[in-house]
């Protein structure tokens, strides 16, 4: 009887290791707004749902301490490599705004996030933030639960592997950043681009009047201007991303199998 209580509580916790280690790594649920002990308990709820259903498979469960040293580093590694697969699209947004921030000229002018505890540009801010509710919106907190519910069905506890096929994939995923931060500071990249060919032609033409100095205060009202009116361009960019991010990390928690 003991022994069927301890490799119970085996089982729950090697399901809370992976789930809480997601959660450490993935969107939203990093945030540290959201208080540590409300992560622990929505963990071990989920643990619990998911317990009736992996208890049922048939499981290898070792009791001794090595054994469960190293099924706890799988698990660690399991739930991070999923929560990190997700948030790689809140970094590609970050620097999308970091870029246009520069861009604009308000590279200097940092604001303090108490939550994160970093500074960041003001359009960087305005365009995580979005990223938020667009998440939100499209219900991918849900998502990203039912991804980690996928995968203690695809993913038995303590028996994945990382194949060369997860490797390319996550490196597919990661070096992605760069190029959706590219797609969506594009716009005011080649604005901005076109505008300091015309400065560079005005400063010859009138070689005493300061154009730089002059038309900051248009560049930088142009800015926000045209990040108003390309929001519906960035929602729907940033939907289409998070969709493409999910179906990437379901075949990501095919391969670890």
């Amino acid at each position: 009887m003991s022994e069927i209580l301890i490799s119970d509580f085996i089982i729950v916790l090697l399901i809370f290791v992976r789930i809480i280690s997601a959660f450490s790594a993935a969107p939203i649920f990093n945030h540290q707004a959201i208080p540590t002990a409300g992560k622990v308990f929505l963990a071990f709820v989920i643990s619990y749902i998911i317990f009736s259903s992996v208890s049922q498979t048939k499981i290898s469960i070792e009791i001794n301490l090595i054994w469960l040293v190293v099924n706890v580093i799988k698990e660690v590694i399991s739930g991070l490599i999923i929560g990190f697969s997700i948030n790689m699209i809140f970094y590609a947004v970050s620097f999308a705004g970091s870029i246009i921030g520069f861009d604009v000229g308000l590279s200097m002018s940092q604001v303090f996030n108490p939550v994160d505890g970093m500074g960041s540009n003001v359009i960087e801010e305005i365009i995580y933030f979005l990223a938020i509710l667009v998440f939100f919106v499209i219900d991918g907190h849900h998502h990203l639960i039912r991804a980690l519910v996928y995968s203690f069905t695809i993913i038995p506890l303590g028996s994945y592997t990382l194949t060369k096929n997860v490797y390319d994939t996550f490196v597919l995923i990661t070096a992605s950043v760069f190029i959706i931060a590219v797609k969506i500071s594009s716009p005011v990249l080649v604005s901005y681009f076109l505008i300091s060919v015309g400065e560079g032609i005005l400063s010859r033409i009138i070689p005493q009047m300061q154009v730089f100095f002059v038309t900051y205060p248009i560049k930088l009202g142009l800015g926000f201007l045209m990040l108003a009116s390309l929001t519906p361009l960035y929602v729907y960019l940033i939907r289409a991303y998070l969709y493409d991010f999910e179906n990437q990390l379901f075949e990501l928690i095919r391969l670890m199998r």
